[in-house]
């Protein structure tokens, strides 16, 4: 099922929770009865009582009895009120006041729950939020009506803080109805068998709910078989719910599907279950927790005729360890009642062993150690035993470090420590006088789970046991006896300064610990928690309050959870998303973005949909002057000739893309234009229109399956044309294709597909081949996108009071925003959404700080980022903020983030309820004037442009990029201002591509000659072509200054490396000496000799790469070359240059006006590289190489486009070159080459193999040839073919530079 679909059922499962979570809120409303009014005094309890008045049956609700309500001995948070309902009762709420007419009251406390008035559960709100918000005084009435009601005996309130002018002081009442239930229980030697066979009949939504309770964390809930070996088994294992599906015996993975959910169930507490089966997917619920599964088909049937409950009956010895040892509540098979059929005695159930229809539960009393400052003192040295000493503890935590026991030698003659490290278990035994004596064992042991320790040590022998799910056991031989001291401390020590008898060099232990046993006597932990033994600090007695942060994960795409007793990590590694929960995608949304940023072509990670659940996938970008394309292949991009296949009169393709299906959905959606070539060479081979006005031939395209289409490249939707049709030029007037006329000769109908609701091309079917001397041959290029609809859609907000609205912002656990602004207004609010006490808000608060702030009901928090730059500069600026159930983060530009943590025990979900205001604000502060683009919230992206065209005082759209990107177009490029978006014109430039950063050089040969003339000036210069040179230099125009930059790499000296000459005898060289020194000559004045400007830097022909900058106003010329200091000269003669005429490059042909030893100079011509010439604002190698028909050049001898620039580490790295290279020439009569891969012709092949082999091999033999002869670089000339002499298109295996990348292109990892 894909992406979408999966969604979708997402969506409907959350929509029935939340019916079901109505109704149970329907429900509670009707079960809203007074439970503790009518109760007897012997039913209330408490950890102490002030006087016998302000005893516990003194705090009923509204009652003034005794002194007027609970009161303890003393106001600490040890203290508690316990009440016994006298039955298991749903509770629904809970009402608070302090004690009559005082001003004693409690301002926060915890409700716990139990059915056995042990073990008792902290009842939780949302998220991990504990406490309950208390009184204000000492007679109001403070409900609170509970979020999931609760099945219990017993509750407990345990006041957290109270009036500082008082004491605690409480009255309560409890609100819920009876609750009634069919209980059985399982000892783990007994099982019920039922058989289903023929009931209860099959339903459309088949159904499983149970509630079960145990304190082993593994056996087996229950196991259903079909007669189609198909099975369903419900089983705890290691505290988690595995429900597993099987199709016959194998344990092979075809054979098996497996989903788990829950953690930490083994705690003796009631859990719900819930598995409804549809179709083809399954809803499997523990307690709050929901998934939605995707069923296989082969598992997808549930006919089951036999179920087993409390073990697995088909395992004959009925393995105990496998078995269910607990409680089941409840348990409903599609709308039956399970156990009470049982109960009845129903002739369809079969009871082996000790079943008994109530809940027997064993009480182990539990403690937990909730922090740093937790520690429990028991006394030792019982005597019990005659010789050494033992302890006992169990413990679970997620801590890997950790003290869990330590206590001084008898006598004080040492220290013993029992600890965690590493996860595994240490024990550490300093005794006076002898050297240290460790051992170790376990490992993993901070995994949750139960963990029993035991340390003995008697008649000369130690021994530290460790068991779990597997025992493990070190043993030592000390050489002196061990016994405990006068006390023994858990967990911790007290604070410094309290005591000098525990000494812990380890971190504080925090976690549960059970079943303390000290000379194998077991430790009476209530006794402790009334101070009747021992002594204690920050410990929860009688109940173990480990949670799980990992279940269900708050890690996204894929991140691994793991924690410690207090917070969660996620770890992002190998995801593609960062933050505290990875969240947010570290790559960008598209070409665009990435051009953006200033970065070339190449291949990049592109995730659509940002923070979405796309993952993110590679893609080649073309960044182009014009445009920034997005290039995703296919299997076959190439132009394939159609092979007949016997008996079949259709022959079809299939066409599959580098990019998942969402990811192509979504980047052809948020791109403006996309195009795919499409083409068919032919020969008597029609392709749409036969006699009969059926299409021959059609393609199939669009998201999904896609949808049949009829027209060819180049022609409108449904219209069953060819591009020719359109420009009504095809062969045969008649025909809508060229291939129609069904001549003998070769044709084509090729064109672009341009209605991205079409594209791309999934599938080609083609039919007219069969017949004799039919031949054909097709062509599906790469999907092609250009632009960002998304990264440009811009409002202006013209007022402080203007804004938008969107529907209200649904980020409950993670949100990230992100947009870009500008303003020249010092403060105001970019967005606004409200709850009833939750908001989130980002602003503008001054004109250099940004804050986000935001409340989820811990109070509000506030993360800010100040630059030391003005924001108000009419500039783009990013913001970027991010919060989740960890953090809250923002970050401003390339500023460092900034972070704020969020409370560790506080609510975690954002619960908005208005609109989403943009720009302004509904709580009336001052709106935002400016200018907001590209704002995505998790990822989608809110069309500000389309609300804006409807909306008073917003303006779609937002000009003026240029200001914040301009810096990105480079030697001397200028930023064009576009509608969305912004290019780089290079025609000023002597470079090139996006950000006019490619260098154009030339590979020069001794006859290679590039001659630019200056034209004649007009009188209306027509306007040029964006991209095209400049003509701002004539020939009848006198020079005053001159600007002039080049760089190159030469062997040769002397050399003459540019020479600008006029119609006046005047000119200007610039050439290396025999020295390897570089002259700058100008002849101004036709009746005196040249000036010569030498510099001093010496050793430039010696084959790496020089650049030289020249710069002449009147007579002071500057000349400067590579980093060395700039040299100044002054012209003693004229400093008007006179009607230039041409500017050359390489061999000068005509050398009558120049000098005798510069005309042999220019006779020999240059050899080396030249790149980034520029003569003020001509670039006669850009005219050369890409205007060649356009621009007053000519060109003689070999022109080779090359590299100058270092391509290695090696400061002498060869130049690499590329051949322009016209087509080749055609095989036969016009037919195309197709790609030889897809001949049948074996011998063909091996011919094809044999001459490309020697081809190669003669070019590397040329290659390394001219290497050593030119040592400069590697090339290959430009050569241009004539239309005639091709007769037929010709088509390579190379893919052209505008589809995907060539050699030199690199491939990037952002």
């Amino acid at each position: 099922m894909d992406l979408r679909s999966e969604k979708l059922w997402r969506v409907i499962a959350q929509v029935v929770l939340i019916l079901f979570n109505s109704y149970r809120d329907t429900e509670a409303e009707m079960c809203h009865s007074p439970l503790v009014s009518g109760l007897l005094p012997s039913s209330f309890r408490s950890s102490s009582q002030l006087s016998s008045s302000h005893g516990p049956g003194f705090a009923k609700l509204n009652r003034r009895e005794g002194a007027g309500g609970w009161s303890p001995l003393s106001s600490d948070k040890y203290q508690w009120l316990e009440v016994d309902l006298g039955g298991r009762t749903q509770i629904t709420a809970v009402a608070t006041q302090g004690r009559y007419g005082s001003s004693d009251w409690q301002t926060s406390y915890l409700l716990m729950f139990s059915d056995t008035g042990h073990n008792w559960k902290q009842y939780r709100q949302e998220g991990s939020r504990g406490a309950f918000p208390g009184n204000s005084n000492a007679d109001s009435v403070v409900q609170h009506k509970l979020q999931h009601s609760v099945i219990a005996q017993f509750i407990r309130l345990i006041p957290l803080d109270w009036n500082p002018n008082g004491r605690i002081g409480l009255r309560l009442e409890t609100y819920g109805c009876p609750y009634d239930s069919d209980l059985v229980s399982f000892n783990g030697h007994s099982s019920l068998l039922y058989r289903l066979s023929p009931w209860p009949r099959r339903m459309a939504t088949q159904s499983i709910y149970l509630k079960f309770k145990t304190l082993k964390n593994s056996g087996m809930l229950l196991h259903a078989e079909g007669q189609n070996e198909q099975s369903l088994t419900l089983e705890l294992e290691k505290g988690k719910l595995f429900l597993l599906f099987r199709k016959g015996r194998s344990l092979s993975p075809d054979s098996r599907h497996v989903v788990s959910l829950g953690s930490l169930l083994d705690d003796q507490h009631w859990h719900y279950v819930a598995m409804e089966h549809h179709s083809n997917h399954l809803n499997f619920t523990v307690d709050k927790s929901m998934v939605w599964v995707q069923i296989p088909t082969r598992f997808s049937h549930w006919d089951h005729n036999q179920m087993s409950v409390g073990a697995d009956q088909d395992f004959g010895s009925q393995r105990s360890n496998r078995n269910f040892h607990g409680c089941l509540e409840n348990l409903v098979y599609n709308g039956l009642n399970m156990v009470h059929l049982a109960k009845e005695k129903d002739q369809r159930v079969t009871v082996k062993g000790n079943v008994t229809f109530s809940c027997a539960e064993p009480v182990f009393v539990a403690m937990t150690f909730t922090g740093p400052q937790s520690f429990l003192r028991l006394p030792g040295g019982t005597g019990l035993l005659s010789v050494g000493m033992s302890v006992g503890l169990q413990f679970r935590t997620w801590n890997k470090e950790g003290l869990l026991l330590t206590f001084d030698l008898q006598n004080q003659e040492g220290t013993v420590w029992l600890y965690l490290s590493k996860a595994k278990l240490h024990l550490q035994i300093h005794k006076l006088g002898r050297a240290p004596l460790e051992l170790q064992a376990g490992s993993a042991l901070n995994d949750g789970q139960w963990h029993s320790v035991e340390m003995i040590s008697g008649r000369g022998r130690l021994t530290v046991t460790v068991k779990g799910d597997e025992g493990v056991t070190a043993h030592a031989s000390p050489s002196f006896l061990i016994t405990i001291g006068a006390r023994l401390f858990f967990g911790g020590c007290p604070a410094e300064g309290s005591s000098q008898e525990c000494t812990n060099p380890f971190r504080a232990f925090q976690g549960c610990m059970r079943l303390l046993s000290i000379d194998n006597q077991p430790v009476n932990l209530i006794n402790v928690q009334q101070r009747l033994m021992g002594d204690y600090s920050n410990l929860q007695i009688d109940m173990c309050g480990i949670i799980d942060r990992c279940s269900p994960s708050h890690c996204e795409h894929g991140g691994s959870c793991s924690q410690s007793w207090s917070t969660l990590h996620c770890n992002c590694s190998s995801t593609g998303y960062s933050g505290a929960t990875c969240h947010s995608s570290i790559y960008e949304q598209s070409c665009e973005a990435y051009k953006h940023r200033g970065n070339t072509s190449g291949y990049y990670y592109i995730d659509v949909d940002g923070s979405g659940p796309i993952k993110p996938q590679q893609i080649y970008c073309n960044m182009t002057e014009d445009k920034t394309w997005a290039v995703i292949q296919h299997n076959n991009t190439e132009l394939t000739k159609v092979r007949p296949s016997p008996g079949r009169s259709q022959n079809s393709a299939h066409f599959e893309y580098a990019a998942d299906e969402e990811q192509l959905e979504a980047l052809i959606s948020r791109s403006e234009h996309c195009e795919q070539e499409l083409a068919y060479h032919c020969r008597k081979s029609r392709l749409l229109n036969t006699a009969e006005g059926s299409p021959l031939s059609w393609w199939v395209g669009g998201p999904g399956a896609g949808q049949v289409q009829t027209q060819w490249g180049g022609a409108p939707p449904g219209s069953r044309r060819c591009a020719c049709s359109v420009q009504e030029n095809c062969v045969e007037p008649k025909h809508h294709c060229n291939c129609d006329a069904d001549r003998t000769a070769w044709a084509n109908d090729s064109g672009l597909l341009t209605h991205k609701e079409f594209l791309p091309v999934r599938s080609l079917v083609l039919s007219d081949i069969q017949k004799p001397g039919s031949d054909g041959a097709y062509k599906v290029g790469p999907l092609r996108c250009h632009g960002d609809k998304n990264i440009w859609n811009a409002a202006f907000f013209d007022k402080e009071t203007s804004y938008l609205h969107f529907p209200t912002f649904q980020g409950e656990l993670s949100a990230d925003i992100s947009f870009l602004f500008k303003t020249t207004s010092a403060s105001g609010v970019f967005l606004e959404n409200l709850g009833i006490k939750d908001f989130i808000r980002i602003e503008l608060s001054s004109s250099t700080e940004v804050l986000f702030s935001f409340d989820v009901g811990n109070g509000p928090l506030v993360v800010s980022v100040k630059a030391d730059f003005p924001l108000n500069d009419s500039r783009w600026h990013r913001v970027r903020a991010e919060r989740n159930v960890k953090e809250a983060s923002l970050r401003l530009d390339q500023l460092p983030a900034a972070m704020q943590e969020a409370p560790a025990d506080g609510h975690i979900h954002l619960q908005l309820n208005s609109q989403l205001f943009i720009g302004g604000t509904a709580s009336r502060q001052k709106g935002f004037r400016g200018c907001i683009r590209s704002l995505q919230l998790n990822g989608i992206t809110l069309d500000l442009e389309e609300r804006a065209k409807v909306t008073p005082g917003v303006q779609a759209g937002c000009p003026g990029h240029c200001s914040s990107y301009g810096s990105l177009c480079q030697n001397h490029g200028r930023c064009v201002e576009r509608t969305k978006s912004f290019s780089c014109d290079c025609g000023s430039s002597a470079y090139t591509g996006a950000f006019c950063d490619k260098e154009v050089s030339v590979s020069f040969k001794p006859g290679t000659s590039i001659s630019y003339t200056f034209k004649e000036q007009t009188g209306n210069e027509p306007n040029r072509s964006r991209g095209a040179l400049p003509a701002s230099i004539f020939s009848d125009l006198t020079l005053r200054a001159e600007n002039i930059s080049l760089s190159f790499r030469t062997s040769q000296s002397p050399a003459l490396l540019l020479y600008v000459g006029s119609s006046h005898r005047e000119y200007l060289a610039l050439l290396l000496n025999k020295q390897d020194k570089l002259e700058v000559r100008y002849r101004l004045d036709s009746g005196k000799h040249a000036e010569i400007l030498r510099s001093k830097v010496r050793n430039l022909a010696n084959r790496q790469l020089h650049s030289v900058t020249i710069s002449r106003l009147a007579d002071a010329v500057s000349v400067q070359i590579d980093q060395n200091e700039r040299e100044d000269f002054n012209l003693t003669c004229d400093v008007e240059f006179n009607g230039i005429r041409s500017l050359i490059l390489g061999k000068v042909h005509n050398s009558s006006d120049l000098d005798p030893e510069l005309a042999r100079l220019g006779s020999l011509g240059f050899t080396g590289c030249l790149s980034a010439v520029l003569f003020n604002s001509i670039s006669p190698l850009k005219a050369a190489l890409f205007h060649p028909n356009t621009s007053p050049v000519t060109v003689m001898g070999p022109l080779i486009q090359s590299i100058c620039g270092p391509t290695s580490a090696s400061t002498y790295a060869a130049e690499t070159t590329h051949q322009q290279s016209g087509q080749s020439e055609s095989v036969g009569a016009g037919q195309p080459l197709v790609n030889a891969i897809r001949s049948d012709s074996a011998l063909i092949g091996g011919v094809i193999a044999v001459v490309i082999f020697v081809i190669v091999t003669a070019l590397a033999i040329l290659a390394r040839f001219l290497y050593r002869r030119k040592g400069t670089c590697q090339s290959q000339e430009v050569k241009t073919v004539k239309p005639e002499d091709t007769p037929g298109p010709t088509f390579g295996n190379q893919t052209s530079s505008q589809n995907g990348p060539t050699e030199n292109q690199k491939e990037y990892y952002i």
